[in-house]
């Protein structure tokens, strides 16, 4: 099944190659030009330029410019390794695939389909996305799959089913964002973490918008503020309440789109009659005066957009928080022309075509329900299957990793992710996975988990495979390449297909290119709420890019703007949903005094498994690093730039202090990007956001001790 042409060639060999940045959701469109090197060099250089897209409009950030050095690191998994006498050693791939789909054989007989589990990834393409979804539920018969992107997008996502009917990052386009003229950015650093989508936040500055950015640090995001509200970590959801307060106080709602396109209103105009400002102001410790501000700016404002991400989502009650917020749209109407709307400002690269396909527990293609009966038959048809042979829904990525510690799951798939360092709680996931039976893990790199495995696969890159992604604002993108594999390398979607051949599945898996597997996706989502049928390889070539949902390809081009005339529930109507303001899942107290929240370097990317091997990136940050007051480090008489301990209920971890006035002085911040002893998420809470699943990043309490006298304390 290798496909690898005449025509393919090394990065080296060719004029230049087009193609488009691994990384974040904007997924900016790159060229890449060897150079010859200068005399004495033994490293060849490259030119590497933004091509002009919709999306970052040719603009690059540091990231894309260096997306090429890890493709090159000497670290790159070329071979396979099979584990013998406790070390990785180099193996064939039949030998290989053989110790995989032997036991899974194995396992399947011995203790049933589900004591298998498979773990994805946000920044899979589409084809991969959808492949490892059905090689799960045919070739495998496993409900438990599930992937990273449940503590990316998982709030937002249930949020807007919820309320909208359907979900989308974005609801607008981003082409908007300069028409608005008040701009909400909860919990979001777009100037770390999506750079290139800057110079939309300062053109609409330009043309007169107010901007709030809702964050407890001072962020390069913030900087641009017109008002930054510095709130305490995990009362987002009451911060909301307090803005709907004075909006329904100051008359400042859309009675005729509330009449006329929702439901529910009145039950949250009497939770909200109840809401006391100064409580509001006291929970998230923020000035009366300036939520009156901030509500009264977007409900005045004749266009505005609301930016969620992570700050307000990855909490135990992220859920609701972000409904909170669609409360605020709902109510001024702004939402379904031009310059309004709401956007989920995705994180992974496909962090939205990622769960829209099936590698997420509950769903299946097309972001059908796995629970539906009617999704089951349509996508068991295109699968050539009984739809009683499908199984059910699954559990979400950390409950699959608590599957694992109690030994439920006894042999786990993890392809293009890393659940060592991804998940809270990462020692209890250290410890299963060191327990499980067997564990096989594709990724371009050894990385800590991939160190723990029982077989290693070696995987290309986005240089060197073609698919699909989708990104923040709902544009399904094609990058294609020409470049050669090295190596041993193969593709996600060829591994998965001569799996399923092994367990005796392959004709369920005939697909001999990645627009084969991406023609029977679009049968797969007709219908669905993210239909991708009129898209097509072709298409996308031409076009540049398509929206979803796109039903024909006789449609003429989606507009991008969703919700203009209905929402997505069968009644056409949005849904309000009262929210009551609480205080976050874990307090401070005497032992934890410190509220730790985590996020995004603009150098790094998720846990850092490419970034780290890109020489240029790695070297803008080293080591990782904790973010504190200076009052605080005064307090708990810590230095600028030493080494400290961070330790909450569930473990430990170390890494240098970075003292900051730009920080709350109740809370920490660290990068989640390091592994080790490094690793954030030692010490983050293993408890979910019982609607999705996401567990509570942001909100865990800590102490703090420098590390020359943490054996002291």
């Amino acid at each position: 099944m290798q496909l690898i042409s005449n025509e393919r060639t090394t990065l080296n060999e060719r004029g230049h190659v087009d193609t488009q940045c691994p990384f974040c959701s904007v997924q900016c469109k790159i060229r890449i030009t060897p150079q010859i090197p200068d005399a004495g060099t033994r490293r060849p250089a490259y030119v590497v330029e933004g091509i002009p897209n919709a999306a970052s409009e040719g603009r690059l950030c540091v990231k894309g410019m260096n997306a090429h050095q890890h493709l090159m690191s000497p670290e790159r998994l070329l071979h396979p390794l099979v584990r013998k006498d406790g070390q990785l050693v180099r193996a064939s791939w039949e030998e290989a695939l053989g110790m995989i789909s032997d036991n899974f054989l194995a396992v399947r007989q011995r203790h049933g389909a589900d004591a298998i589990g498979l773990y994805g990834g946000g920044s899979l393409t589409n084809e991969s996305a959808y492949l490892l979804g059905k090689f799960a539920r045919v070739a495998l018969g496993t409900k438990y799959i599930d992937y990273n992107g449940r503590f990316c997008m998982s709030a937002a996502a249930s949020a807007g089913n919820k309320t909208f009917g359907v979900d989308r990052g974005l609801t607008c386009r981003l082409s908007d964002i300069p028409l608005a003229r008040c701009i909400i950015l909860a919990g979001t650093n777009i100037a770390e973490c999506q750079p290139t989508l800057m110079p939309y936040f300062t053109r609409a500055k330009e043309n007169g918008a107010f901007i709030i950015v809702i964050d407890p640090r001072e962020t390069a995001t913030a900087a641009i503020a017109d008002l930054h509200l510095q709130l305490k970590p995990g009362t987002d959801a009451a911060l909301a309440n307090g803005m709907l307060k004075v909006l329904l106080d100051e008359k400042l709602t859309d009675p005729g789109f509330i009449a006329g396109r929702t439901r529910g209103f009145a039950a949250l105009e009497e939770h909200i009659s109840a809401i006391d400002l100064e409580d509001v102001a006291k929970l998230t410790g923020l000035a009366k005066e300036d939520i009156h501000k901030a509500a009264v700016a977007y409900g005045k404002a004749a266009t505005g957009i609301i930016f969620t991400a992570r700050g307000v989502e990855q909490q135990t009650d992220g859920h609701v928080a972000v409904r909170n917020f669609l409360n605020m749209v709902l109510a001024t109407g702004k939402i379904g022309k031009p310059g309004c709307g709401y956007g989920a400002v995705t994180g992974q690269g496909n962090g939205q075509g990622g769960r829209e396909h099936g590698q997420k527990s509950d769903q299946l293609p097309g972001y059908r329900s796995i629970d539906n009966e009617e999704d089951r038959k349509h996508v068991a048809a295109v699968w050539g299957i009984d739809p009683a042979e499908l199984p059910g829904k699954g559990v979400s990525a950390y409950e699959m990793m608590e599957l694992v510690h109690r030994e439920e799951i006894r042999s786990l798939l993890v392809m293009g992710s890393n659940p060592v360092v991804s998940n809270p709680n990462a020692d209890l996931v250290e410890e299963g996975l060191a327990k499980v039976e067997f564990l096989a893990v594709a990724d371009m790199f050894l990385s800590e988990t991939a160190r723990m495995a029982d077989v290693v696969l070696p995987v290309t890159a986005y240089l060197e495979n073609d698919g699909t992604l989708t990104n923040l604002e709902g544009r399904v993108l094609l990058r294609e390449s020409r470049l050669a594999p090295p190596g041993e390398t193969r593709h996600d979607w060829e591994i998965l297909g001569e799996l399923a051949a092994m367990l005796g599945k392959g004709r369920y898996f005939p697909f001999e290119s990645a627009e084969a597997i991406f023609n029977e996706l679009r049968e797969a989502s007709r219908g669905g709420l993210a239909d991708y049928y009129g898209i097509t390889y072709d298409r996308l070539r031409k076009e540049g890019g398509v929206y979803w949902p796109c039903p024909s390809t006789d449609s003429g081009v989606p507009s991008g703007m969703m919700f203009e005339r209905s929402f997505a529930h069968a009644d056409g109507r949005a849904v309000f949903f009262p929210v009551p303001s609480r205080l976050p899942q874990e307090t401070p107290d005497g032992d934890y005094p410190l509220t730790l929240t985590n996020g995004r370097l603009l150098s790094h990317y998720l846990t850092g498994v490419q970034t780290r091997r890109s020489p240029s990136l790695a070297a803008r940050n080293v080591d990782n690093y904790i973010e504190l007051h200076p009052r605080t480090a005064k307090k708990y008489k810590i230095e600028d730039g030493e080494w400290v301990e961070i330790r909450s209920r569930r473990g430990s971890f170390q890494v240098k202090s970075r003292i900051t006035d730009k920080i709350r002085e109740d809370t920490l911040f660290v990068p989640m990007h390091w592994g080790d002893a490094q690793n954030v998420n030692k010490a983050t809470s293993p408890e979910l956001d019982p609607n999705c699943k996401m567990p509570g990043f942001k909100t865990s309490t800590v102490s703090i001790v420098p590390l020359r006298l943490a054996g002291k304390t």
